[in-house]
């Protein structure tokens, strides 16, 4: 952690979000998800996803694109798979509700799936994941996202960042959390690096006739209103460090999370100025031992994960990981020393919660 940092309690800090929540009309219950989903991110080493989206939450609420008068219906259900509407709901709660609802049908049939439709941005796609964990399940989450990343070849955005995630348990090693954009990065780093003012590194992106720009603000702006260019798929610009394989990636999300679910999908998904698309969701979860003893599969998973962790390290490099492992550790310090916020981001909430008259929490 920086020393250009402001710390905060991490439940000091979800008490402020569930209370700003709550202030704009989200039941007590949706704002305390909510507000973990979204603190998580922080506790995690994923700031582009934290409470730096707080206001653009709570604009997404103001304006109706996120709803809180509306109950999220069951579309179409089977043992083994669920369907469910979330009308506009907001996306973390409607997420949560429905991962616990096919992690339950999993424990029955040994393994389940669910979409969500018309649901919103619903955070990091591991917290989803993860809570397969404890039952002994692996767990699968991802969503589809406003069209920001240009195909392969291409220079207008055709396709979201569409981040996926897959958690597996261990015993000592914890678990093998892996949560990742199929671009290569996600609109939120973007913001990170223009609310630095820093120049975003070439081959992140490309501007409106497809060539690689570093300026995120022009970048930004020409998402926003839709004048092409935007963020290249995993692997980069072209073939030749494997871009196409990250675009068909963002595809098989978009087919699972939006096609799949009967929403929208490609470029028919559009932020809104200062908020959030409506979006779509799919999360899965397998049971373990109906393959073989979870235990056995725990204790394999930390051969394979302290094999990974313990190999040598290229030369100049201190360490290999494995995923999941530095958001681990990194939450691990957190809750010695507190969340990390930059002095811009503390005053964002600060501004965020005295228009609803919650106080910030304290700085450590």
């Amino acid at each position: 952690m920086t020393t250009d940092t402001i710390r905060v309690d991490r439940a000091a800090l979800e008490d402020f979000c569930a209370r700003v929540f709550q202030a704009h009309n989200l039941s007590e219950a949706d704002a305390t998800i909510a507000a973990d989903v979204l603190v998580a991110a922080d506790a995690r080493g994923i700031p582009s996803h934290g409470v730096a989206r707080l206001p653009r939450y709570v604009l997404g609420l103001a304006t109706g694109l996120m709803l809180t008068d509306v109950e999220p219906e069951i579309v179409r259900e089977t043992p083994t798979s669920l369907l469910v509407n979330a009308r506009g709901a907001m996306g973390a709660p409607v997420s949560a509700h429905t991962m616990n609802s096919v992690i339950d049908k999993a424990r029955q049939t040994g393994a389940a799936f669910g979409c969500i439709r018309d649901s919103n941005h619903f955070g990091i796609a591991g917290y989803y994941a993860m809570l397969a964990l404890p039952a002994d399940m692996l767990g699968i989450a991802m969503t589809n996202t406003a069209a920001l990343g240009v195909p392969t070849f291409g220079r207008e955005p055709f396709f979201g960042t569409n981040p996926l995630a897959f958690a597996a348990p261990a015993d000592e090693e914890g678990a093998f959390v892996l949560d990742m954009a199929t671009t290569v990065v996600t609109r939120g780093k973007v913001e990170v690096y223009d609310r630095a003012e820093k120049p975003l590194p070439e081959g992140w992106a490309v501007d409106a006739a497809g060539l690689a720009a570093t300026d995120p603000t022009l970048i930004l702006q020409n998402l926003t209103v839709q004048a092409g260019g935007g963020i290249l798929p995993l692997g980069g610009l072209g073939e030749l460090f494997s871009g196409h394989k990250g675009y068909g990636l963002a595809v098989m999300v978009d087919i699972l999370c939006g096609v799949l679910a009967g929403s929208s999908f490609g470029a028919d998904i559009a932020d809104q100025a200062g908020s959030s698309a409506r979006v779509s969701h799919f999360f899965g979860a397998i049971r373990i031992d109906t393959f073989r003893d979870p235990r056995a599969f725990r204790r394999d998973m930390d051969h394979l994960l302290r094999s990974l962790r313990s190999s040598p390290p290229a030369e100049g490099e201190e360490r290999v990981y494995f995923a999941g492992l530095k958001e681990f550790e990194y939450e691990e310090a957190c809750a010695r020393e507190g969340i990390p916020l930059t002095p811009k981001v503390y005053a964002q909430l600060k501004e965020t919660g005295a228009a609803c008259e919650v106080a910030p929490p304290a700085v450590l």
